[in-house]
């Protein structure tokens, strides 16, 4: 999987996939991160990327000419577009999870108080937003996105499994997870852990999810697919 990430603050995004695991991923050739400085294709004598947005207003607007130019370098077939705008759809693990299964993302990077509209009108298929608040800038949120797409991606993590175990990924919050040692300073791990019992482990995950999500999200209950023995789990929880 290609993404090409257009941005005037390149500095930013480079440290970020060259370790941990998208680090890895890219050194493998499972991921290719192409990193686009925009102000390369400005046309002004100062390289400038920005001006005064018409009709007034406080702060500067990122032009067109630049972002269009580096738009056209880096496109191809099939290529999916995105800007990274409060105003975008909220990400989400549906939205990863569907933006993965292209071959080429473009992420454009706003800055100052956004792009000009004809860039989005005419250049750019999706809108995203990561959350409802402003960053001074998309690089960031561009981040977030690439990050969260790249899980889904085959290869990119250790386990196939993984993306699809962690919080969210069947409507829930993660259960409890516990490493050595079993006992720390008499902090012990809970028994049905080590009791090697796989039916009776797995009973115990699901009933912690669901004891997670109704104390830290419980909104997420409104819309998690729970089977019938789920929710006799939870009217058991609830009356305790």
């Amino acid at each position: 999987m290609k993404i090409s990430i257009l941005t005037i603050f390149p500095e930013m995004i480079q440290p970020m996939v060259e370790c941990s695991i998208l680090g890895r991923a890219v050194k493998k050739g499972i991921l290719e991160i192409e990193i686009v400085n925009i102000r390369d294709f400005s046309d002004s004598k100062h390289k400038n990327t920005d001006d005064y947005p018409f009709g007034g207003g406080v702060g500067m607007l990122m032009m067109p000419q630049p972002i269009f130019s580096a738009l056209e370098s880096v496109k191809t077939n099939g290529c999916v577009s995105i800007y990274m705008s409060p105003q975008g759809q909220t990400l989400t693990p549906e939205i990863a999870k569907e933006l993965s299964t292209n071959e080429h993302l473009v992420i454009l990077c706003g800055h100052y108080e956004g792009v000009d509209q004809r860039v989005l009108d005419n250049a750019i298929d999706r809108e995203i937003s990561i959350g409802d608040y402003v960053l001074t800038g998309g690089e960031l949120a561009a981040l977030v996105v690439v990050d969260a797409v790249s899980r889904f991606v085959d290869g990119v993590l250790g386990s196939v499994d993984s993306a699809y175990e962690d919080s969210f990924s069947d409507g829930l919050l993660e259960a409890p997870q516990y490493t050595r040692p079993a006992d720390y300073n008499g902090l012990k791990v809970p028994e049905v852990l080590l009791s090697g019992n796989h039916a009776k482990i797995t009973l115990w995950q699901r009933e912690m999810q669901l004891r997670t999500t109704l104390k830290k999200r419980p909104d997420l209950l409104k819309t998690a697919q729970l089977s019938d023995e789920d929710v006799k789990i939870l009217e058991k929880i609830k009356k305790e």
